[in-house]
């Protein structure tokens, strides 16, 4: 049997990675020029976005964190080596990450039935719907990382290969985690 060149390369997912931090580091950055300006502009206005953000933002943060640890214990499972738990695991922190895409449009409904619209003259309202708007692309992100180390449980794949496919997902989906949290608590602690 003829191995070809490409067969012969060990797979290197540490550029892979680096490129993942980068991502990560930069969502960061974003994000905190975003909440850097909303306290610049609630100082100066002496007013913050003056709501009561929905309970439907708190149930979501707690639907976020129970799906962190459906992809903890789908890594776990993948270092033992039991594949079909890693699956379960995996298509259960799918499905809560979908809830949480489905409670954010639920969340902003009841912003907009409350008169908070996201053109307004405040400028901290509007911020509430960029901020949770651009975390909510980072969670369909996500979700297609995380399709992604799925399919991997059903195609015989690497060691190497599956490992990196879990860990890219461990990383991403644990930072809009962390996000989240910290987006929320901002808005609470701000409001």
């Amino acid at each position: 049997m003829e191995f070809t060149a490409e067969q012969n390369v060990k797979f290197d997912a540490k550029p892979k990675k680096f490129i993942m931090w980068l991502f990560v580091v930069s969502s960061t950055i974003m994000f905190g020029g975003w909440t850097s300006y909303y306290i610049v502009f609630s100082a100066s206005k002496g007013k913050g976005h003056g709501l009561v953000l929905p309970d439907v933002f708190m149930y979501s943060s707690v639907v976020l964190v129970a799906s962190s640890i459906t992809l903890f214990l789908a890594t776990r499972a993948l270092k033992s080596n039991k594949i079909n738990m890693q699956r379960t695991w995996l298509w259960i922190t799918l499905g809560l990450g979908l809830a949480f895409a489905y409670l954010q449009f639920d969340a902003w409904s009841a912003l907009y039935q409350s008169g908070a619209a996201m053109i307004n003259n405040n400028a901290a309202i509007s911020m509430i719907y960029i901020v949770s708007g651009f975390h909510l692309l980072h969670i369909f992100a996500g979700l297609c990382i995380i399709v992604n180390s799925l399919i991997g449980t059903y195609k015989a794949l690497s060691t190497e290969k599956a490992v990196y496919r879990q860990e890219i997902a461990a990383i991403f989906w644990h930072f809009i985690d962390i996000l989240w949290i910290y987006l929320y608590v901002f808005l609470l602690l701000n409001s």
